[in-house]
């Protein structure tokens, strides 16, 4: 009898501690998320903020300390709080640990003049400090290491998600939800319309969407496309695990098939990576190590590359560093936001395809074979003896930092995730937006990075040789507007959601569009349109915009 009283009592108190309310739910701790739950709060809002790992800050604390903006004018509301918050914690004396403040030199394309009130590069540690501050200020309730049940844990009632489930049971009641995921798992799992992959050219009228092979010439100098002149091979890399022999097999991560037909579309996605964090202090740097797994074979054509330059290394040519393949950008305290450059680096091309849609687990492996291959990649750089001596002098000084992430290894588990779903709602930004052949009349922030698309596949050309395809660096002459319809589904398949990440928008304008700021900024214009839509009892697609625009103003957006 008393264990059954016992269980009586429990029960309740259970089933009370697996439901939570709020007005306005928030799944994905990233960057943009945590903008979200900050206007949330600001403007009133019960706000309940769900993560799914243990770190809050996606890329911005995961790594990607070197912003990419375009415009750094084009930046306002949180998004610009958070800057002008860097530059305050660098400001304290007692945050320069390994270097002094006055021995960093701002190298970076976004780099902070003196006069600026912001600062554009940090530590992905500094970005946690910063924004766990700015959420200890605010009243948002976070969750951690809570995930989506992707199959059964969204209910919908009269086309509005009255709550959702996690895989622990956690139940999470709104009124508003906001998908700032990079997945996009909410908005898929609501039955929202969505695509992966590469639109033809031909579906929005674009010049830069699909297929992007390259136009072959006998050096990367003197190939007529820009594109296919980045982040490429010298001309003539032998693809076949015995060079010459079709029948030996091809090396791996190189596609079958062939270069495809230009402008056409297809369901594979932008390489990821790791942006590493390195430094080169002694007394802080874990030394580039060999995984356990190591396969020489994975990386034979990197040697190929470097044997075929013959000593001029330069002729490896991409943009950034003549020597090694990444660009090294210098952050605070002797360490870096080590990104991807030239034909075979940090990107694991073709290796991603499946990640949108995969289960976890699947997503875990795929996340951890990219780490394998790029701790193999830059132990290779730093130690084989088939790397020319003077890349392996100048990476071996490098390692990853004891003080910046959990792993012991010093390696982060935030992966570049450049590109997953896209939603696909009333209005799909486009190539024409970024270049401003279309000008939008509802904008809720504005973008200004040029189109940017990672090299999606690695094939064998008509030649018999190695390229890389995909890679799209395109200008955009001024900001454009972001459309407010871009960011919520067509009302007919949920009226209460927004979509800041995993926008509407074609492959090649989402590569505009994809930088943290910009995440932040439209994190913080889908609080004020959720709050609105919970003030006049109506849909997210019902909003005044006038009403609208007159607070995103306000707020201190920047949207002309």
């Amino acid at each position: 009898m008393r264990k059954l009283l016992l269980l009586l009592l429990f029960t309740p108190l259970l089933s009370f501690s697996q439901n939570h309310n709020a007005d306005i739910i928030i799944y994905g701790g990233t960057s943009s998320g945590i903008a979200a739950a900050i206007e949330s709060s600001r403007l009133g809002n019960e706000v309940i903020l769900i993560e799914p790992t243990n770190r809050v800050g996606g890329l911005t604390t995961g790594g990607l300390g070197q912003t990419d903006i375009g415009n750094k004018q084009v930046i306002g509301g949180i998004a610009l709080e958070f800057y002008q918050n860097i530059k305050k914690y660098y400001e304290n004396p007692d945050n320069w640990v390994w270097q002094e403040k006055f021995e960093y030199k701002d190298m970076g394309q976004t780099k902070s003049s003196i006069s600026e009130d912001a600062m554009w590069t940090f530590e992905p540690s500094a970005a946690l400090f910063v924004l766990n501050q700015m959420i200890d200020d605010e009243k948002i309730k976070v969750f951690y290491n809570e995930r989506l049940d992707r199959k059964e844990g969204v209910k919908k009632v009269d086309n509005k998600i009255k709550h959702i489930v996690m895989e622990s049971g956690i139940r999470f009641s709104g009124s508003v939800f906001i998908d700032a995921s990079y997945e996009g798992d909410l908005l898929a799992s609501s039955g929202v319309s969505y695509t992966v992959g590469r639109e033809s050219n031909s579906k929005y009228g674009e010049t830069l969407n699909g297929n992007q092979p390259n136009t072959l010439g006998k050096t990367l100098k003197n190939r007529i496309s820009k594109n296919s002149a980045h982040h490429n091979f010298i001309f003539g890399i032998d693809p076949y695990v015995v060079s010459g022999d079709p029948n030996s097999g091809l090396l791996p991560y190189i596609s079958e098939g062939g270069a495809g037909t230009e402008g056409e579309g297809d369901k594979k996605i932008q390489a990821y990576c790791f942006r590493m964090t390195l430094t080169d202090h002694p007394e802080n740097r874990i030394p580039f190590k060999k995984p356990d797994n190591y396969n020489e074979l994975n990386y034979e054509l990197l040697f190929r590359n470097y044997e075929s330059a013959k000593g001029n290394i330069e002729d490896m040519y991409s943009y950034g560093d003549p020597l090694v393949p990444w660009i090294n950008s210098p952050m605070p305290n002797r360490k870096t936001d080590t990104n991807n450059q030239k034909g075979f680096s940090t990107d694991f091309i073709g290796q991603n395809w499946n990640y949108p849609e995969a289960s976890y687990e699947e997503r875990e492996k795929i996340v951890d074979l990219h780490r394998q291959y790029q701790q193999g990649l830059m132990w290779t750089l730093a130690y084989h003896p088939r790397i020319p001596k003077k890349v392996r002098d100048k990476v071996s000084i490098w390692g990853t930092c004891k003080d910046e992430y959990t792993r012991e290894d010093g390696w982060q588990n935030q992966l570049y995730i450049r590109e997953a779903r896209r939603m696909i709602s009333d209005y799909v930004m486009t190539q024409k937006n970024c270049e401003r052949i279309e000008i939008i009349n509802d904008p809720i922030g504005m973008a200004a990075y040029g189109m940017d698309s990672h090299n999606v596949k690695r094939y064998v050309n008509d030649l018999g040789f190695v390229e890389n395809e995909g890679n799209v660096e395109a200008y955009v002459e001024k900001p454009f507007p972001i459309s407010y319809r871009s960011i919520i589904p067509k009302k007919n398949e949920c009226e209460n959601l927004v979509v800041p990440v995993c926008l509407s928008a074609s492959h090649i304008a989402f590569g505009s569009i994809r930088m943290e700021p910009v995440f932040m900024v439209l994190g913080q214009s889908s609080a004020i349109i959720a709050s609105l839509a919970i003030e006049k009892k109506i849909s997210v697609q019902d909003l005044n915009y006038n009403k609208l625009k007159s607070i995103l103003i306000d707020k201190g957006q920047i949207l002309e």
